[in-house]
């Protein structure tokens, strides 16, 4: 923390990277504040939840280590993303990950049970009928290339803006708009097949 107040009192500090610079000095209100986040988009991008466990500490982790060199370009949640998407690329290209997936494709589902709960609100047809275009929705972009899945799940379940997904994942606007238009196209298509 001495190192940050003399920048800020060498006036090479702006208050507002310094209030990003101390929040990633405090490990507890980091991952407290942007676990969730970072959890979310590790299991929707690897659809395992012991691996996005590990990516969301694995990313922590490395954000904490690297906390010195962050410059403050963006802001912490995206450069949190940046890390993880590296993460999470880093996995998919594993060994470990392609054991991991025939297992999984192959176990029991635990959600089934679900099947058997009655929701008070929806008639069984409707509750089958949600499910199954959501099940579809999920399959189809679990088959979109890499990068595309990647802005697809950050603009449309994190919720970032399209300026903000290519900071996080390192590409131009304009690649991203590409990937986003082409993912858009695959899922629509899908979607019009099912009804």
């Amino acid at each position: 923390m001495e190192a940050l107040e003399q920048l800020i009192h060498a006036g090479q500090l702006s208050p507002v990277r310094h209030r990003m610079a101390a929040e990633l000095e405090d490990v507890n209100t980091l991952c407290s504040t942007y676990r969730s986040r970072i959890y979310r988009y590790a299991l929707l991008s690897l659809r395992d939840p012991d691996l996005a466990e590990s990516v969301t500490q694995d990313c922590f982790l490395k954000a904490y280590k690297a906390r010195n060199e962050f410059r403050g370009d963006c802001s912490v949640a995206t450069w949190l993303t940046r890390i993880a998407t590296n993460l999470i690329r880093d996995a998919t290209r594993s060994r470990k990950f392609q054991f991991w997936k025939a297992a999984n494709s192959t176990a029991v589902d635990a959600g089934a049970i679900a099947d058997r709960l009655r929701s008070p609100g929806l008639s069984p047809e409707t509750f089958l009928m949600i499910k199954e275009e959501l099940r579809q929705l999920w399959d189809t972009v679990a088959t979109l290339p890499g990068q595309q899945r990647s802005v697809f799940l950050l603009r449309f379940v994190e919720e970032m803006e399209v300026l903000e997904i290519a900071t996080a994942m390192g590409l131009h606007v304009g690649t991203v708009k590409s990937h986003l238009h082409r993912a858009l196209t695959a899922v629509r298509k899908a979607m019009e097949g099912t009804k």
